[in-house]
């Protein structure tokens, strides 16, 4: 008769420093997780050599590329002028329009003072003494505009 024996225990030599160290069960080496992503090879244009500046690829030296005829710099030239006109004229449509509703507000607030002045002075004096101040007063104004 043959005896089963159990099968040996785990040492923490065998297991957990295995894992601990970086190594496999096989005893290579296990790689390590990248903390970047692995791109795609890209164009020598965007890359450069470590350490080095970044430069935009030379081209040829052309003096006249970027120049454009006098025509069409005057077309351009109308154009924003026009477009710079009717901007003002914008401007100043909307600016008095609010000058507008500012004088009408102001008159409206002169109307309710002298509204309220008069109505004073009509507790203290007779009727007929107020309207003859109210007459004077805008034969004042009249003569003052």
């Amino acid at each position: 008769m043959s005896t089963i024996q159990p099968p040996p225990l785990p040492t923490p030599t065998t297991t957990t420093a295995l894992h601990t160290s970086g190594l496999r069960k096989n005893g290579t080496r296990a790689p390590l997780p990248s903390l970047y992503p692995i791109l795609p090879p890209t164009s020598h244009l965007t890359t450069s050599p470590k350490g080095k500046q970044w430069h935009a690829p030379r081209t040829a030296f052309r003096p006249t590329s970027g120049q454009t005829p006098y025509s069409k710099r005057i077309a351009v030239q109308k154009a924003a002028s026009v477009t710079k006109a009717r901007e003002r004229e914008m401007k100043a449509e909307k600016e008095g329009e609010r000058q507008r509703r500012i004088a009408a507000i102001r008159e409206k607030r002169e109307k309710k003072e002298e509204k309220a002045r008069f109505e004073k002075m009509a507790e203290k004096m007779h009727a007929k003494r107020v309207e003859r101040v109210r007459r004077r007063e805008k034969r004042n104004k009249l003569l003052k505009s």
